[in-house]
């Protein structure tokens, strides 16, 4: 069994360490908070369109991508994959590497996936990631050469609900032993066919029972509906769903963009009439690059200071 694992697992690794501007890192090197001491059953599935697809994450990582000239700005990506897994390749290695052409630098966090088994509150372990996420990479901003008020989050799907969640719940730390004061807010969220609400009405059940189990309470659904937790302070958000959408229901994009209107944020959205769901970056039924209108967007942000 371990050799057949291992087998699934040299496609990704491949990818990871055949590139020389790529570097993969463990996320605590120093110890996982709200984590359970039992063998990890991370595993590989190589799908029918050519991209792997990381299972049962207990140990998350996170792989740098650096352009040969960054501009200061950076992104951390959140891959999605419903809370079940993560689309590593397809919403995480081809967006840094897109970014990187722009001379952004990127930052594909491989977060823990929710487990009762692996975790001892399931629930805040993909948030907990997500902050150490921003706070290595704000610390670490001189180092990469980064302006640390220009480091924003990205996601897809589930990740999508994940960056949305990391870009309304920085008040407070997900981990409350945590003692850097490092800020966690992103100056910037991306969110891309996102699941947003963990209402019945507008929810991806499939991820809404992988985070908060099958029986959530009145309160943590509330908790994790973002779009219920938009605030003032919220960063400048970029939108983009595909009306078709049968996985996930535009409403998630719509209900952020209005609780984002409600609260006086900054607040960009694209929907396209067709497309469907998981289509990563490239949205076949139209000759449009979403890509490009994300650059475009980007580039409004104040240029690298001195």
């Amino acid at each position: 069994m371990k050799f057949f694992i291992l087998l699934l697992l040299l496609p990704v690794f491949s990818v990871l360490h055949g590139q020389s501007d790529s570097n993969e890192m463990p996320l605590y090197p120093d110890g996982i908070p709200n984590y359970r001491n039992v063998p990890d059953e991370e595993w590989v599935e190589r799908r029918d369109n050519g991209f792997d697809f990381i299972h049962d994450t207990s140990i998350p990582t996170l792989t740098a991508f650096l352009p040969p000239n960054p501009n200061g700005q950076a992104v951390v990506i959140c891959p999605g994959g419903g809370y079940a897994g993560t689309s590593f390749i397809k919403e995480g290695i081809h967006v840094a590497k897109s970014l990187n052409a722009d001379s952004i630098t990127a930052f594909v966090l491989k977060y823990r996936i929710p487990q009762d088994a692996h975790q001892v509150n399931k629930s805040l372990a993909p948030l907990q990631d997500a902050q150490q996420a921003l706070r290595y990479v704000r610390s670490q901003a001189a180092n990469y050469r980064l302006d640390p008020e220009r480091i924003g989050i990205l996601g897809f799907s589930a990740g999508g609900h994940l960056a949305a969640t990391a870009a309304t719940h920085f008040q407070k730390m997900a981990d409350s032993q945590e003692k850097d004061t490092t800020s966690v807010r992103p100056d910037f969220v991306i969110l891309l066919y996102p699941v947003i609400s963990m209402t019945d009405e507008l929810t991806h059940m499939g991820s809404r029972n992988n985070l908060l189990g099958e029986k959530p309470s009145a309160s943590d659904i509330m908790l994790f509906s973002t779009e219920k937790n938009v605030s003032a302070d919220s960063p400048p958000a970029f939108l983009m769903h595909a009306a078709d959408d049968k996985s996930v229901p535009v409403g998630n994009s719509l209900a952020y963009y209005e609780a984002c209107l409600a609260q006086g944020v900054e607040v960009e959205m694209h929907l396209y009439p067709k497309g469907g769901h998981g289509f990563g970056m490239n949205n076949s039924s139209t000759a449009d690059f979403w890509m490009d209108r994300l650059k475009n967007w980007l580039k409004t942000f104040p240029e690298m200071k001195d």
